[in-house]
């Protein structure tokens, strides 16, 4: 089965940091394009990064400047840095990933989701 798994979630001041990874198990052969969204309560989901498998990034301009999309190919995960975080960032953190597995199907995957909290 593949599957994309998200960790380093948790709670953080305001201007702190936060890493979360998002790590593809499973019968892979590469992730394609991949991507980090996010969704507040009682908002819609939010694109906040993408990152290529040339590694082309973009991101919006609420995030822009704060959050690092990157990739380790050869461990088939996906990261997001987060820096000056502000309460605002406070969501859920999904991980989206186009996935071309051994078997020479693409998949389109999420993850369970990470709780990323700023407060003090």
């Amino acid at each position: 089965q593949v599957r994309l798994v998200e960790s380093g979630g948790g709670l953080v001041q305001p201007g702190g940091s936060l890493r979360l990874s998002c790590a593809a198990s499973g019968r892979i052969s590469r992730i394609e394009n991949a991507a980090w969204y996010r969704q507040a309560p009682g908002k819609q989901r939010e694109l906040v990064a993408t990152i290529t498998i040339g590694g082309g990034t973009n991101y919006p301009d609420s995030v822009k400047g704060r959050f690092t999309i990157s990739r380790d190919n050869a461990k088939n995960t996906v990261y997001l840095q987060m820096n000056s975080l502000k309460p605002e960032d406070t969501a859920d953190y999904y991980c989206n990933a186009a996935i071309f597995t051994t078997t020479f199907t693409y998949l389109e995957l999420w993850g369970q989701g990470t709780l990323v909290t700023v407060s003090s």
